[in-house]
């Protein structure tokens, strides 16, 4: 909610280590930035690099300038030593390194030298890395513009006061204002405490106090403040808020640039300081120090989206509200991380005990009747019912703190319960619980040799890890499926249905309990609470088999990129409906479509995308955009859409999930170009297709497309584990290994051989040598 940023990337984030400049990470800067310009955030950047790249340009053109004679002497001698030995013989003009430091007007001291030589460097650096940002904002369509101050805007009032009105002017109009100090004339003299900054972090600290920010994001190479240097110790814990009091040990800096982490520290602790004499127009509460090589640190940060996480180390003003927030909440999250438990709570053994508590339950729950099972369905259902007071309670607080919270409404949507989802969560647990036993099922069974016999039959995978966002029906259904399947089951819900969670938590092991007798606890649920938590678990592959990430694409790479875990993957819902050519029924059409798009316009299987066949815009496709619209759909125009004038704005991205009452519009010339379009830009979830019952196109569309879930004539809603029969889903995963599609309780399921030798021992030394006592028969058996 802040109003006004300052966002600052270090030498190492904006640079790689040969001087280059890292494209991948300006682009992502560029365009996070220019996001939240697009926004209403105001937005100041403040950008070291311009000496590194520098020294790239200078290298390369001073081996461009040299002369025969001086390219030789190079060879033969070590022009840094030459300079440390106050020597210059066989150099009489050159532009090289060497010659740039042997400047006569200048001090003789090597230190003064390599500072004048930076100078040069700055002067080349700055034009080509402004280069780089102009273009990367005028793709994004944000305009940006360059500042280069020294010691002295700070220090004298008119000079300053210049300063702040031209900031100002530019981020009224809309304009990225890019600070840097101008090292071209100031030759980085601020090294001293005395300085009023001595370094980039600093002068980043500096603006956001004097331009009145109210959030500084400090970009650098590592994910934020760690209690000791991760480069030394393995065992270094990253802290999610910087406390005075938590002892740190820095190790060494960067080899870019001039700030290390004792500066970002030192520069975030004067950015939230108190405002003080001289200063009480401050308004900077929050500092962030965050790794500039997360592509969505920004987004993460500063953004309204909460799929990105949580990122870096939080500093914020001593006394002040905020830190009182801060404070509770990562009390509550991870108490080792900010120094407040006196118990210093092993985050990580916490979470392994969990993990085992729920194994050992699941294996317990393995071996007992499958009529146990049924039973503690049959309580979960029954108590979702009566204790329905207690629920609609608990998650009306997580509704009424999203709203205050300003969560995006397709969020807030998903977060709300109701008694008609109540109502069908416990149909669907019964509808599992009704289910035939679907462990020890027999899958293959064959002869091996006489009295040797070979079964396949299926058991739980053991220990489940599921991450769900801002949905808290969720939980039953996962919960009900993994009790099904046998698994264990670890729990990581959205932060917004906290209270939500809590209480369906708390309910369903009362439900596991008294159905089982009391002879499974409910440790075999585990409610995962904390950031730490989840961190730590990721990496326990040794106690949880499978984790199910059910969220966005974000979510989905996050945890991909941060686990050995296996990842059973349900990514974004892009859903095409496209109709045919073949088809002659308006109505029929019109209300498929209207259902898929506004059934529920934040599931991951509405549609996104209608294509429509070039032959039916003047007829059954001007009846299905009435409709839409009729509905309040939001239809945006695909390139061939805005030319044919059926929409007025056009889309922004060709590949996009809304999650509300938006769709694109597109047409295509024919189905080939219709199944191209949907590998394309879809995301492998649902594709339908609207024809003619008897069109030949429905069977090869279903046939051709590439999807986890394919229809002729059916609404992409019906891409559902309650609508397909397994009673509900952990997900839909968009992944070609394991399961695809709805996953239910055979997704959540695995095999085991089982070799029987019935008459006698077997050993494989009979079955070998010339004169085998026993031949393989392998003979099928079912």
């Amino acid at each position: 909610s802040a109003r006004r940023v300052c966002v600052k990337a270090g030498t190492s984030v904006v640079a790689n280590e040969d001087g280059r400049p890292s494209l991948t990470r300006l682009g992502a800067i560029a365009e996070q930035i220019a996001e939240l310009s697009r926004s209403g955030v105001q937005v100041i950047f403040v950008s070291s690099g311009a000496v590194g790249m520098g020294k790239r340009v200078l290298r390369k053109q001073s081996k461009l300038s040299m002369t025969v004679q001086e390219w030789h002497n190079e060879q033969d001698n070590n022009s840094q030593q030459k300079v440390k030995g106050g020597t210059s013989a066989g150099v009489s003009t050159s532009t090289s390194f060497a010659s740039l430091l042997n400047l006569n007007a200048r001090p003789h001291t090597f230190e003064e030298k390599a500072k004048c030589y930076d100078s040069a460097c700055a002067a080349a650096g700055q034009f080509e890395m402004m280069n780089f940002y102009s273009s990367l904002f005028d793709q994004a369509d944000v305009s940006a513009s360059q500042i280069l101050v020294t010691q002295s805007d700070f220090t004298n009032d008119h000079r300053k006061q210049n300063l702040m009105y031209t900031v100002d002017r530019l981020l009224t109009l809309g304009v990225i204002p890019i600070i840097n100090e101008n090292d071209a004339v100031s030759a980085n003299e601020g090294y001293t405490s005395a300085n009023i900054f001595s370094d980039n972090d600093s002068l980043a600290a500096l603006c956001a106090r004097s331009f009145s920010a109210e959030v500084l994001v400090l970009l650098t190479d590592v994910p934020g403040v760690y209690d000791s240097s991760p480069k030394e110790n393995p065992n270094a814990r990253l802290l999610p808020l910087y406390r005075n009091d938590i002892p740190i040990a820095i190790g060494t800096k960067s080899s870019q640039g001039r700030g290390g982490m004792s500066s970002k520290i030192d520069a975030a602790t004067f950015a939230v300081s108190a405002a003080g004499d001289g200063d009480d127009s401050s308004v900077c509460s929050a500092c962030v120090v965050a790794a500039g090589s997360d592509l969505d640190s920004i987004r993460a940060i500063l953004g309204p989206d909460p799929k990105y996480g949580s990122k870096g180390t939080l500093f914020v003003t001593p006394g002040s509200d905020l830190e009182t927030q801060a404070l509770i909440d990562f009390k509550s999250e991870s108490p080792s991380s900010t120094g407040i438990s006196a118990n210093q709570t092993n985050v990580s053994k916490e979470a392994r005990q969990k993990a085992v508590e729920a194994r050992t339950e699941a294996r317990k729950l393995q071996v007992l009747p499958h009529a146990v099972r049924k039973n503690m369905l049959y309580a979960i259902a029954n108590a979702l019912l009566e204790r329905e007071d207690e629920i609609m309670a608990a998650n009306a607080m997580d509704v009424d703190q999203a709203e205050a919270d300003g969560t995006a409404l397709v969020l807030r949507k998903r977060l709300k319960l109701t008694d008609q989802k109540l109502a069908t969560l416990s149909s669907g647990l019964r509808q599992i619980a009704d289910q035939p036993d679907p462990l020890g099922v027999l899958k293959a069974k064959r002869e091996v040799s006489h009295n040797l016999e070979l079964s396949l039959l299926t058991v739980p995978i053991g220990v489940l890890m599921i991450i769900f966002e801002s949905r808290p029906d969720s939980m039953p259904q996962i919960a009900a499926l993994a009790l099904a399947s046998g698994n264990g089951l670890l729990l990581k819900g959205g932060k917004e249905a906290v209270n939500s969670n809590a209480k369906l938590h708390e309910i369903i092991g009362d439900a596991v309990e008294e159905g089982s007798n009391g002879n499974i606890k409910r440790s075999i649920i585990a409610l995962v609470t904390s950031r730490g938590q989840v961190a730590d678990m990721l990496s326990l592959d040794d106690v949880i088999d499978l984790v199910i990430p059910r969220g966005s694409n974000a979510l989905v790479s996050y945890i991909k990129g941060n686990t050995r875990i296996p990842v059973l993957g349900h990514a974004d819902g892009v859903c095409h409906v496209y109709i045919d050519s073949s088809c002659e029924d308006a109505t029929a059409a019109s209300n498929l479509v209207v259902d898929a798009k506004i059934d529920y316009p934040s599931a991951c299987n509405a549609m996104e995308t209608l294509l429509l066949h070039k032959d039916t815009v003047t007829g059954v496709a001007s009846s299905v955009l009435m409709a839409l619209r009729a509905a309040g759909v939001k239809c945006l125009g695909g390139p061939a859409a805005m030319k044919m004038g059926l929409a007025d704005v056009a889309a922004a991205e060709l590949k996009c999930e809304y999650g509300d009452l938006t769709c694109m519009v597109e047409v295509v010339d024919s189905m080939d170009d219709a199944i191209d379009w949907i590998h394309q830009y879809g995301s492998g979830h649902t594709e339908s297709i609207v024809c003619a019952d008897d069109s030949p196109n429905g069977e090869e569309f279903l046939r051709r497309v590439d999807a986890a879930c394919v229809f002729k004539n059916a609404s992409t809603r019906f891409a559902d584990g309650f609508r397909f029969g397994l009673g509900a889903e952990v997900g839909i995963s968009t992944g070609r290994i394991h399961s695809r599609g709805p996953v239910g309780v055979e997704g959540l399921l695995t095999t085991k051989w089982q070799l029987r030798s019935n008459g006698g021992v077997s050993y494989v030394g009979e079955y070998a040598g010339e004169a085998p006592k026993k031949k393989y028969t392998h003979k099928e058996l079912m």
